[in-house]
């Protein structure tokens, strides 16, 4: 389980990273790129977070400045690593409040799954962003990653 995951976040990392070097080549990023992209590092924290027992210190959609999105995005990956790293079993199941205040209860194997099928989910819509804004939107498929 842990080769699987550290396969997944490797993709992630490879994926946010071509996504950031992008957006730095843009003279103007798009405004819903933005949004959708911080909302993309936020949520990576505040799940790091949630498995580590940590108090999160970004909102759940907190404007991240360009500027500041890669150190971000290494930092969520790496507390992503020492978490996949340092589990004793991805089937321990942890209570957290979401951003409403409400408790649940996951699998760390869960959350952590969870974080890059969310950040697959906003990059496509960034793709989509992109296109609108006459941008060609990058390859990030996975096969393709693989390749």
């Amino acid at each position: 389980m842990k080769a699987f995951f550290n396969q997944l976040f490797d993709y992630n990392f490879y994926c946010n990273k071509k996504l950031i070097e992008e957006c730095q080549k843009l003279e103007n990023v798009p405004e819903r790129t933005t949004e959708l992209f911080s909302h993309i590092l936020n949520a990576h924290h505040i799940w790091n977070a949630r498995i580590l027992g940590k108090k999160a210190e970004y909102g759940v959609f907190q404007l991240q400045l360009l500027k500041d999105w890669g150190d971000l995005h290494y930092e969520n990956q790496r507390s992503s690593f020492e978490i996949i790293t340092n589990v004793d079993s991805f089937e321990k199941r942890l209570d957290y409040e979401n951003s409403q205040g409400r408790l649940f209860t996951n699998t760390i194997q869960d959350m952590l799954f969870h974080i890059i099928n969310h950040s697959t989910h906003h990059r496509a819509q960034i793709s989509v962003d992109f296109r609108n804004n006459s941008i060609e939107p990058l390859v990030l498929d996975y096969a393709t990653y693989k390749r």
